[in-house]
């Protein structure tokens, strides 16, 4: 596979609506739920609290941890409002949502209201769909895409 072909498939996205309707409200929790972890913002630990609160799962180094857990909600998030690699963000963002369910939530049952895992499913399911489906209409990768095919027949 050359270079251009990678990056032909790393971008393409199927020119859909349904992907940005998904994509941008995922996106904005995403950056709120990373922000709670870096910045401290909405309410939030910061990277200390979060970190010692890691820590006292069991999910250690506590403050690596909620670095990168941050880092992906935050950044993957930032990307899936974008429609930026929306792929490489959702499959982020999807392997730390298996985490959180499976280091937080799982022994609580399904429903959010007992610290379930139900909310962490949700996102989980949104962000498989925006790996399948790529960013759509109104993304980043689409506009790119577009670019490198009109590049390609110039």
């Amino acid at each position: 596979m050359n270079g251009k072909s990678l990056i032909t498939t790393l971008f393409q996205s199927q020119a859909q609506w349904g992907s940005t309707v998904l994509r941008i409200p995922l996106g904005i929790i995403f950056i709120a739920h990373g922000g709670q972890k870096l910045f401290g913002l909405f309410g939030g630990y910061g990277l200390e609290g979060t970190g010692q609160w890691m820590d006292s799962i069991g999910l250690s180094p506590g403050y690596l941890m909620a670095l990168l857990a941050g880092g992906a909600e935050f950044f993957g998030g930032v990307a899936l409002l974008l429609g930026f690699l929306t792929r490489i963000a959702a499959l982020l963002l999807a392997s730390t949502m298996l985490v959180a369910i499976f280091a937080v939530h799982i022994g609580n049952g399904l429903f959010m209201s007992d610290s379930g895992y139900e909310f962490g499913l949700s996102l989980l399911a949104g962000s498989l769909a925006l790996l399948i489906l790529g960013g759509g209409k109104l993304s980043m990768d689409q506009w790119i895409t577009q670019r490198l095919q009109l590049s390609s027949n110039n």
